[in-house]
């Protein structure tokens, strides 16, 4: 394990059983939501760049306005 993580854990263990608890289900819903964006994300890397290139079409072609 890598330093920080180690630190972390001896940190959390000396914690009460109720706040390890809450902890570790959070760094759980952490890391399941991290890789439900993973997956989301890999999924639409092409309709993104298709988007990305309609867009810079459209400000090329004068069809943008600035935001305010």
């Amino acid at each position: 394990m890598s330093r920080t993580f180690d630190q972390a854990i001896e940190m959390a263990s000396k914690l009460p059983e109720k706040d390890r608890d809450a902890l570790g289900a959070l760094l759980i819903r952490e890391m399941q939501s991290e890789k439900r964006w993973a997956k989301l994300l890999k999924g639409s890397q092409d309709k993104l760049s298709r988007l990305a290139d309609e867009a810079l079409k459209e400000h090329k072609a004068g069809k943008t306005k600035p935001w305010q």
